[in-house]
């Protein structure tokens, strides 16, 4: 199985981890561990510290955090694997056998989002584009321009992109980044699921910045270029918490679309044991999101295809099936609608595992778009729901950095303004509603006007 394991080396070895400007590798932080064939490929990355409010509890996300990555203050995490006939006594003894070892937590296999339902697509993007009011979002100079976009995908093809869209793509190479062993230049990469995200981000917010971040070309045996390991997934919001700290505070913005989870619990450790991902707010993963979040980006995840109706094949949950991060209180977990507004059967159903209100709200998918996949198949899945409700987020950004408008309060002012399909406000089905771009122009006039 493979793990990720938590250590707190010297102050020093730390400092030289979390600074961007030098690299430490996994031998520096840890030359051996017993019984764990240790991954030399991965660059080790820094765990910043949960700090509450006077009496807060450090491992609740459902409260106000700051986060340190000062050397006294931060853990590291380095990636390896353990034998599964071995697993449940090394996990237990690594913390007893170096004094250094926080904990040892699941890096489990990570999937996209898509499916295809079967059924043809229903109606394209420019439909979705109309539902979305663009021109009205454009007319408030809401367009995405300078707002740096970050796609955790299969990578993108800017060039299939630009034609399907007719028009160019700004794709901000020197902040993109890849996983360690995955080669290819940032928005050259076949085109696939992340063009297809891409392409759906792009609709709402075409001036924005992508950043390309790779994140499930998996290199792992067996893998294949859909899937990928969490522990990269890590690396990666590493990365983009240097993204954003290297922008001015005060027009800080950063939107990062994830269509991804897991489907199974298969490669997790058991619910309620410490190294659990799916319903484990103190794993490192779910740690680095609120994080980000709390730096100021806007993180939007898949809440998944596991909806009853028709849900994907590999859906291993039994119930509850948003789980992890796609569950996470300090994200947008986006469920899916037609263009005819009805939810798709696969979109997944609250509640969620780490906050149970989830999905937040849902977007537009199943319409033809991207053609990623062939001229008859559409932008499907939660997948497409995700990037196309992250667009809208980038377009706001255009003028609302969160410097003035919180990742905290945007969500809850695409909440408060979607537009409500149930008759008791939110359900496990369509969340708070669809998400409507004209209800949340509104409110920001409001709200400028309040603060003038």
């Amino acid at each position: 199985m493979r793990v990720l394991i938590q250590l707190r080396p010297s102050p020093d070895l730390v400092a030289a981890v979390a600074d961007p400007g030098r690299t430490a590798t996994t031998a520096d932080v840890a030359d051996s561990l017993p019984g764990v064939e240790l991954d030399s490929a991965f660059t080790p990355v820094a765990v910043p510290r949960p700090i509450p409010a006077a009496g807060g509890d450090p491992l609740s996300l459902n409260q106000p955090l700051d986060f340190s990555l000062a050397a006294e203050d931060a853990s590291v995490l380095v990636r390896g694997t353990i034998s599964d006939d071995e697993l449940a006594t090394r996990v237990t003894l690594l913390p007893t056998l170096r004094p250094d070892v926080v904990g040892v937590f699941a890096d489990p296999v990570v999937q996209s989002s898509m499916t295809c339902g079967g059924d043809p697509p229903l109606g394209d993007w420019h439909d979705v584009e109309r539902l979305l009011n663009v021109a009205g979002l454009h007319a408030e100079g809401l367009d995405g321009a300078g707002v740096p976009l970050a796609v955790c995908d299969t990578g993108i093809n800017a060039a299939h992109v630009a034609r399907q869209l007719g028009r160019g793509v700004t794709l901000d190479a020197e902040r993109s980044w890849n996983p360690a062993g995955v080669e290819g230049r940032p928005g050259e990469f076949e085109v696939d699921h992340g063009s297809m995200c891409a392409f759906d981000a792009l609709i709402g917010a075409p001036q924005a910045s992508l950043i390309d971040i790779p994140v499930l070309r998996s290199t792992r045996p067996g893998g294949s270029a859909m899937d990928g390991l969490l522990s990269d997934a890590v690396a990666a919001f590493a990365h983009l918490r240097d993204v954003l700290d290297m922008q001015p505070a005060g027009t800080r913005t950063l939107v990062v679309s994830n269509s991804w989870g897991s489907f199974s619990p298969e490669w997790d450790f058991p619910v309620g044991h410490p190294g659990n991902y799916s319903d484990n707010a103190a794993h490192p993963f779910n740690l680095i999101v609120a994080s980000l979040d709390r730096a100021g980006a806007d993180v939007l995840f898949a809440a998944g295809n596991c909806g009853r109706e028709c849900k994907d094949a590999r859906c291993a949950w039994p119930t509850r099936p948003i789980c992890g991060a796609n569950s996470h209180p300090r994200v947008l977990s986006i469920g899916g609608v037609d263009t005819n507004g009805e939810r798709v059967g696969y979109s997944s159903q609250g509640p969620g595992r780490l906050t149970a209100r989830k999905p937040d709200v849902c977007g537009y998918t199943h319409f033809s778009g991207s053609k990623a996949f062939g001229d008859t198949e559409p932008d499907s899945g939660t997948s497409a729901a995700t990037p196309v409700v992250a667009g809208l987020v980038a377009a706001i950004r255009s003028h609302w950095p969160a410097s003035r408008l919180s990742p905290a309060q945007l969500r809850a002012l695409l909440r408060r303004t979607a537009e409500d399909r149930s008759d008791v406000g939110f359900d496990y089905d369509y969340g708070y509603g669809i998400v409507d771009s004209a209800g949340i122009v509104a409110a920001l006039q409001r709200r400028a006007k309040s603060v003038a």
